[in-house]
């Protein structure tokens, strides 16, 4: 794809990157194929390659536009172009770009709702109140709001080891909503005699705020993160929200910095780490199992096949899942910004996942496991707690 970018923006690192990105695109289109809001709509701006122009329109013009902002908006980032990409375009990486040019132009704006949602998520304790509070009026709350309520948390018991050289990430949405996952990882751990450690200075991962444009506070929330724990005691930092983890292994590339790529370094999933290790079925009522990989295990991690491997070694059966690839329209605060394309593609993934009559649903991510929990009419788990 030929540029024509401004000279003062190709001098940041940012327009260099965008440019690198932008003529790698060879135009093909293959990446519609697999975009679920393409298939949802059928339309050529709701696709990979339309937003690349639109991208590429904002960024050469200057000046941002509500068509651009619209259509950008409705990107999931489940980043399924990347894996069917030829080419290799960076889509998730042009997307922060296009979405930051947006929002510093005004064009792109956040609802209320998620922007008290990115406060919450940096204050677990305001986010465990608020989610006991609106439980007692859930009536009065939007549906997408409302549905977020569904599951009741089991309090957190684990508290790890101090100076232990494993760190598990609490997460800032899960600690609070499903702390039984991070228990679990710790029960695996221990009865494998594998110390481990949890910090309370960590926050949330800044995944959310990076999504929604606000390029510079992300970063700040990565480099809290960082500065936070001890480089000398801890070498492996496991996380059990694929959402969290995408975002944790790119901190060297947003930050720039020689301490995020040695953060980064440090990052694997659960499933990653738990790949060599053997298993009883926690479930002993369960046998048929329909997996759900969340986009940011898939896509963004480009790990397929761990977890599926570990579930049938431990003695499950997975269903045939139609369209796996495809997102179930979480995304972050995408259910909150787009609850009409949000649910529909929610109600496709979830038919799609019970076509062949499992008992239960397993994922790998708190975000999709709250939202396809509200309407599946069979129990959504973190893959983790069918271990034993």
């Amino acid at each position: 794809m030929q540029t024509q970018l401004p000279r003062t923006f190709l001098e940041t690192p940012s327009g260099r990157r965008a440019d690198q990105i932008l003529r790698r695109c060879v135009h093909c289109g293959f990446c519609n194929a697999t975009c679920p809001t393409y298939l949802e709509r059928g339309d050529e701006l709701d696709g990979p390659r339309g937003r690349i122009y639109l991208i590429k329109e904002v960024l050469e013009s200057g000046s941002a536009n509500r068509v651009a902002a619209k259509h950008l908006d409705r990107c999931l980032t489940c980043r399924a172009c990347e894996t069917t990409c030829p080419a290799g375009v960076e889509y998730g990486e042009l997307a922060e770009i296009g979405r930051d040019a947006l929002r510093d132009s005004g064009a792109l704006k956040s609802s209320w709702i998620t922007q008290l949602l990115l406060v919450l998520v940096r204050h677990p304790n305001w986010l465990r109140v608020m989610m006991t509070l609106g439980r007692y009026m859930r009536f009065l709350l939007p549906t997408s709001l409302r549905e977020t309520l569904t599951h009741i948390p089991r309090r957190g018991e684990a508290t790890g080891t101090e100076d232990a050289s494993i760190l598990i990430m609490r997460g800032c949405v899960q600690c609070v909503v499903t702390p039984e996952v991070n228990d679990h990882l710790a029960g695996l751990l221990e009865r494998r005699g594998i110390a481990f450690q949890f910090s309370d200075e960590t926050q949330c991962c800044g995944g959310m705020e990076l999504h929604a444009g606000r390029h510079h506070v992300a970063l700040n929330q990565m480099q809290r993160n960082i500065d936070a724990l001890d480089p000398s005691t801890v070498n492996t930092v496991i996380s059990t929200a694929t959402g969290c983890g995408v975002t944790l292994k790119e901190y060297g590339r947003l930050l720039g910095s020689e301490d995020g790529q040695a953060f980064s370094a440090k990052i694997v999933d659960a499933a990653e780490y738990l790949r060599s290790h053997t298993f009883t079925k926690q479930r002993k009522d369960v046998s048929r199992v329909a997996w759900h990989a969340p986009c940011t295990l898939q896509h963004g991690q480009q790990l397929r096949g761990v977890v599926e491997s570990i579930l049938t070694k431990t003695g499950y059966e997975l269903v045939p899942v139609e369209d796996a690839h495809l997102c179930c329209g979480s995304a972050g605060a995408y259910s909150i910004e787009q609850p009409e394309l949000s649910r529909q593609l929610r109600q496709r993934k979830v038919d799609l996942l019970t076509a062949n009559q499992p008992e239960l649903i397993a994922t790998a991510n708190i975000g999709c496991q709250m939202h396809m929990g509200a309407i599946a009419e069979i129990p959504v788990v973190h893959w983790l707690e069918l271990l034993r």
